[in-house]
């Protein structure tokens, strides 16, 4: 058996288990090794078979016999029968579509049985015997003298008790019981002594994490509770020591590459600055200080602006640009470039708006390009108004210099746009794109080898300094912690569903006073009862019906949500924004790219079926002015811990408090989704202790510098061939 070879070639597979196999993400025998359990059972109490009673669990050792594969006599399930048997009595063992345990356990052998004990009113399915039995037990073979101990071993010469047994997930057909079969079938071949350990051994004793061969056992066969939590410890540093490995090579390479040098006008920069309707605050002015200095390196510049909505990142990214703009390349025609690239059709219209308002007092061409259209500003047909143009006039502009910023969604990636100085590539909401897209944006230039674009990814997600530490390991980290000038806190309530008669008055006095709403809710339409189970979750057309019906009848509605045609969406936008409608029922799509000054009030429907960082982020679409702004957040359960989680938001001074409450509280995994940001479950939850994760960067940050091809290091170089991706968790 070799950690390469395919799971079918070891066990035997039906075509139902294969398919279960492939979507856990177990395909061959080290996939297996790396499926973790998700926790442990402890039955730490050993029984004599003749004192087991109805209803408990416990653990007994025994002589196995009568093992034979049979049929349930309701539905002829495939099912293994056997007795163990001590000194004080013998009980059934059953085990439904697991006929397998018949074949895996032999006649006559000792082994430790963990279960449930149930009781027959009449009798065992298939059997004439009635009385006590154990259904579905964990069972592992034994030897007659641990038994007599109450001791166990699995690995023949480590022999110490435990009463862990590990718990993984399951999948149909896939029970937690066969993977551990299989898993200890796996490692008593001792395929664990061939293993290489990736993590160098200087660094493993430094931290006192065990090998490779005994984090498995650990891991897969705790004798004690530590046992296990060193195990897992050590996996989750050997994840996030590997991904700072790439983040911090993949740094080191960018800083090889060269870059236009920006050379700015303090002066010039000011006078941009002086000219924004509020006073920029002084995280502004140091992200603004930050991000020219960067320019002035003769690299590429690669930083992330992290800020809470509202908190100016825009404006930031326009000083910026400007500065760009205002530098002309030595011995090169034309002006420097800037691609400014975001998620959404409506959002880069936004931007699109903001940028001709920031730059309409220069002469710089602005162009759009999206999926459905594009659009130039000044144009020679109308100079004070944006204008529609063939993406084939846009494209020859852009190809020639003519146009210094293009702002767009994904259209920005194809092939057709090509710039002739591209110096500088902003990325709004950035965990929204592939890498795959950021790395063709940054490719966007005439002559691929002149020069690499300075990058600025931007995000109003707030992310714990931890996973930022980790995720974004490439690159430098600016927060915009303070909010513009002026701006009142928003007035956050939960209201329960007792509470809603009062909350919709309060909403209608601000309505009648000429502000606006949205309404949020977490699907489209109500879900077909006949086709799925239906999940009480309220829909925006159901809602917004119910709204105009019996609740605002005063007031015109609408809906918006991701199914509608851009166009769609942008009339939709246009009368919400003109205040020609006054409610707008959403999905979470108004979440990213709608910024209406006047709508100062927002009822998220279901809150406690979004995460404490995507309401924040819904709240912040109501804190675009200097008026009063309110979020009643409303849930339809009655419980007090949910009431308690959504409290964060009003002791929440920040986004980025919430995070960090929010990664406490509930873990990294659930804020964020571990397939978003590709890490398991297992580093997610390590991600809380900052420790380890200063540790592992620590750690990668020396060994790129000393090594960064990893020659010295040929299990690291091993690692990042083969074991890309083979961590599985489900």
């Amino acid at each position: 058996m070799e950690l390469h070879d395919k799971l079918e070639k070891e066990f035997r597979l039906s075509e139902f288990q294969k398919k279960a196999l492939k979507k856990m993400g177990i395909l061959s025998v080290e996939d297996l090794l790396y499926y973790f359990p998700v926790r442990y059972g402890d039955t730490s109490q050993i029984k004599s078979i003749e004192f087991l009673v109805k209803g408990e669990s416990a653990v007994v050792f025994g002589k196995i016999s009568g093992l034979k594969i049979s049929k349930a006599w309701i539905k002829k399930i495939p099912m293994s029968e056997a007795v163990v048997e001590d000194e004080t009595g013998k009980i059934k063992l059953v085990w439904f579509h697991q006929p397998y345990i018949a074949k895996m356990i032999h006649e006559g052998q000792m082994v430790r049985v963990e279960g449930r004990v149930s009781e027959k009113r009449t009798k065992i399915p298939s059997s004439s015997e009635g009385g006590l039995y154990m259904s579905n037990p964990k069972i592992e073979r034994s030897s007659a003298d641990i038994a007599v101990a109450g001791h166990i071993s699995l690995f023949g010469h480590d022999i110490e008790s435990h009463s862990l047994y590990p718990v993984y997930p399951e999948s149909r057909g896939v029970t937690s019981n066969w993977l551990y079969h299989a898993i200890q079938k796996v490692m008593s071949r001792r395929h664990l002594d061939i293993v290489v350990d990736p993590i160098p051994e200087d660094i493993l004793k430094k931290y006192s994490l065990p090998s490779i061969r005994t984090a498995f056992i650990w891991i897969h066969s705790p004798k004690t509770a530590d046992n296990a939590l060193s195990a897992r410890k050590r996996f989750a540093f050997q994840e996030i020591f590997f991904i700072q490995l790439q983040k911090q090579k993949e740094k080191k390479l960018w800083s090889q590459k060269s870059a236009f040098n920006i050379e700015t006008n303090k002066k010039d920069v000011a006078e941009f600055v002086k000219r924004f309707p509020f006073k920029p605050t002084e995280s502004q002015l140091k992200a603004i200080e930050m991000i020219i200095s960067d320019f002035k390196r003769g690299y590429p510049m690669s930083r992330l602006l992290e800020g809470d909505v509202g908190s100016g990142k825009t404006a930031v990214a326009a000083t910026t640009i400007y500065a760009v703009t205002k530098t002309h390349p030595r011995g090169l025609p034309g002006a420097l470039q800037t691609a400014y690239m975001v998620p959404t059709e409506i959002l880069a219209k936004q931007h699109y708006e903001n940028f001709i308002q920031y730059f309409q007092h220069l002469p710089i061409k602005i162009g759009l390009i999206t999926g459905s259209e594009c659009q130039i500003f000044p144009s020679k047909s109308n100079p004070t108004k944006p204008t529609k143009i063939s993406r084939a006039q846009l494209l020859k502009w852009v190809a020639n210099g003519e146009v210094p910023i293009l702002i767009g969604t994904h259209a920005l990636v194809y092939k057709s746009v090509v710039f002739k100085h591209l110096a500088f590539t902003i990325i709004d909401e950035q965990h929204r794109f592939g890498t795959l897209q950021r790395q063709k944006l940054t490719q966007r230039n005439e002559q691929q080898d002149y020069a690499v674009p300075h990058l600025l990814s931007m995000t109003a997600t707030p992310i714990p300094r931890t996973l930022a530490l980790t995720i974004y390991g490439d690159l430098d980290l600016t927060l915009l912690d303070q909010m513009p000038h002026g701006r009142k806190p928003i007035i956050t309530e939960i209201i329960s569903p007792t509470e809603r008669s009062r909350a919709y008055e309060d909403i209608r006095k601000e309505l009648k006073s000429g502000r606006q709403l949205f309404v949020i809710c977490p699907r489209i339409d109500e879900p077909d009862p006949t086709r799925e189970l239906a999940v009480i979750a309220k829909s925006i057309v159901v809602e917004a019906d119910r709204l105009r019906q019996h609740v605002f009848p005063e007031f015109s509605i609408d809906i918006l949500h991701s199914k509608m045609t851009p166009t769609e969406k942008e009339n939709i936008m246009k009368d919400f924004s003109s205040g020609k409608t006054k409610i707008l029922v959403a999905t979470s799509v108004v979440e990213v790219g709608v910024n209406v000054p006047n709508a100062t009030m927002i009822v998220i429907e279901g809150a406690e079926r979004f995460g404490l960082a995507q309401l924040h982020q819904l709240r912040g679409r109501v804190i675009r002015s200097n008026h009063q702004a309110y979020c009643f957040v409303f849930t339809e359960s009655k419980g007090p811990k949910t009431k308690d989680r959504l409290k964060a938001l009003i002791t929440a001074k920040n986004g980025f408090e919430l995070a960090e409450f929010d990664l406490a509280q509930r873990g990294a995994g659930e804020l964020y989704g571990r397939k978003q940001w590709g890490i398991s479950d297992l580093a997610m939850e390590a991600i809380k202790n900052i420790k380890m994760v200063e540790a592992s960067r620590t750690e990668a940050i020396r060994i790129v510098e000393e090594d960064e091809n990893f020659k010295k290091y040929p299990q690291i170089q091993e690692y990042f061939k083969n074991q890309t991706d083979k961590i599985h968790f489900e």
